[in-house]
């Protein structure tokens, strides 16, 4: 397990190389799925320092607020609502670069601008998902999808 997380500068590229290595070391050996989340929501936030950086788990027809790093949230997402519940219907990575024009957005906090979504399967269908804010418009890419869903395929749910 590690102790201690170690900040990288430099691209953004290079700053997930980095941290990945770090997040199977506090993996490792962990089977507890809430201190998993927990870790890498905290992980993810003291590296990059987004605004919200937390989990959603599926519980029957809603997904119910997980660990997370950053203000309060929305508790309950239905299935196709916002980001989150339509990234749960679709089983897909959702960037959004303005969530104000997202249709059907909520807005857990009007300071969030931009957010990506990436879920979290078991056994092909949707345990939960990965759910990143950024209180910058534009605030994600491609490359936030390649290594958050390679960060997410590390969670054994």
């Amino acid at each position: 397990m590690a102790e201690d997380l170690q900040i990288i500068q430099g691209d953004k590229a290079t700053q997930y190389q980095s941290l990945i290595p770090q997040i199977k070391g506090l993996l490792t050996g962990e089977p507890d799925l809430v201190a998993n989340l927990a870790n890498v929501a905290a992980a993810l936030k003291e590296q990059f320092g987004w605004f919200w950086v937390g989990f959603y788990l599926v519980k029957g027809d809603e997904l119910v607020l997980g660990p997370f790093q950053g203000p309060v949230a929305c508790t309950r997402i239905r299935k196709g609502r916002g980001v989150c519940g339509t990234s749960w219907a679709q089983a897909a990575t959702l960037i959004v670069p303005d969530v104000a024009a997202f249709p059907g957005h909520i807005a857990c906090s009007s300071l969030s601008r931009s957010e990506i979504v990436v879920p979290l399967m078991k056994a092909g269908e949707v345990a939960g998902v990965l759910d990143v804010d950024s209180d910058e418009l534009s605030g994600f890419d491609e490359t936030d999808r390649q290594f958050l869903e390679e960060i997410v395929a590390l969670i054994m749910i």
